[in-house]
């Protein structure tokens, strides 16, 4: 950060960053040469861009094509009623102008694509996710792995929330999980609502977009540990936190943008007609209690099942095909996930693979488990 220097006024304004000894000058000075780009201007982005402005990043980016509407004025503090219908990049450029006017910031006012995520997230040296859909989640992720980019990500709903940093570069020259380390496969279309279908209580963006906003001057400064490899996750309801351990898999492998619509089950795939068989929980739990000889397969990731598990065997997807011998081949096996599509996919791959015929995907997964059996369980 040589060729960086502060004024006198910047010296001034950034007076209690500069105090803190391991943070100092140096560390201030990596904040007004970075690059960061927000993407989303909504619930997290507005705490996010707010903090990151206030604290001296030199240049941001906003990718947004969204204008303010009034029920985002609920928990998205960037914009006033004033600010209805105009466009949400626009307002907040001006405001973060007049909240720091050192700052420096673009606009990039379209949706993120597979056509243009590359070249937009090329240009900057960290990428702060606050987007609150799954195909511009692996969109954003996949961007990050090929471009380099560490991206710290944050997702909120109702009263949870969860903050990591993904694909940071380490000391040694290797980078830390990604999205995709983590949850390998998305949710069947329709199984997580959003906030504007599933509701967030509106103090929540504030606390995990900040929380986020601290991640991202972590990696900037090189001070503090970032969340690398753990994913914080916090319960407002309960005012409960947890931090849980992420590893990279060998099975994670990216090597281009797709169709994250179809990736998503937006848009069905051509396979998705592929049937499997499956039992419902009711049919599980009666295997379970008349103690019939069969075998519970989970395969969920291990920080998935720290938080929850109905005691079967874990063998994560990623894993299946190296595990067959693990699957029984003289009883039923039920086979189960989240919500039942990585199971499906996993049953779909032995069945090609090696023709078992005695596989039955448990239909909902754990998630339909402890909402109709077991409602003392925890899930996520």
């Amino acid at each position: 950060m040589s060729n960086v220097r502060l004024s006198a006024e910047e010296m001034a304004r950034y007076a209690r960053h500069i105090t803190i000894p391991e943070f100092n000058v140096e560390g201030q000075k990596k904040l007004k040469g970075a690059k960061v780009l927000v993407i989303g201007a909504g619930g997290l982005g507005s705490p996010v861009l707010l903090y990151l402005a206030a604290a001296g990043i030199g240049h941001l980016g906003i990718v947004d094509f969204d204008v303010v509407d009034e029920t985002n004025l609920q928990r998205q503090v960037l914009y006033t009623v004033d600010d209805v219908g105009k466009s949400k990049a626009e307002q907040a450029e001006k405001r973060l102008k007049a909240l720091n006017p050192h700052l420096e910031v673009t606009i990039h006012n379209t949706r993120l694509t597979s056509d243009n995520a590359l070249d937009i997230i090329s240009q900057y040296d960290v990428v702060a996710d606050g987007t609150d859909n799954f195909q511009t989640r692996y969109l954003v992720n996949d961007a990050c792995v090929l471009t380099g980019k560490t991206n710290v990500y944050a997702s909120i709903f109702r009263f949870e929330g969860q903050v990591s940093v993904f694909n940071y570069l380490k000391e040694d020259g290797t980078r830390g999980p990604n999205y995709r380390d983590m949850f390998p496969e998305p949710p069947p279309p329709g199984l997580v609502p959003n906030c504007a279908e599933g509701g967030v209580i509106g103090v929540l963006p504030g606390i995990i977009g900040s929380l986020q906003a601290l991640e991202v001057i972590k990696v900037v400064s090189g001070v503090g540990t970032p969340l690398v490899g753990r994913l914080f996750l916090l319960d407002a309801a309960t005012f409960e936190t947890r931090t849980l351990k992420v590893y990279k898999s060998p099975a994670t492998k990216i090597e281009g943008l797709i169709d994250y619509d179809q990736f998503c089950g937006i848009v069905p795939a051509a396979s998705a007609n592929d049937e499997v068989k499956e039992v419902s929980v009711q049919e599980l739990k009666e295997l379970q209690d008349t103690q019939e000889a069969f075998q519970l397969i989970d395969v969920r990731e291990p920080f998935e099942y720290e938080i929850a598990n109905l005691e079967g065997e874990l063998i994560p997807l990623s894993a299946v095909l190296d595990s067959a011998h693990r699957f029984k081949r003289d009883r039923k096996v039920v086979v189960h996930c989240k919500s039942g599509a990585r199971s499906a996919k996993a049953i779909k791959q032995l069945q090609d693979e090696f023709q078992l015929d005695n596989l039955y995907n448990l239909k909902g997964g754990i998630l339909a488990y402890a909402r109709e059996i077991d409602t003392a369980l925890q899930t996520y």
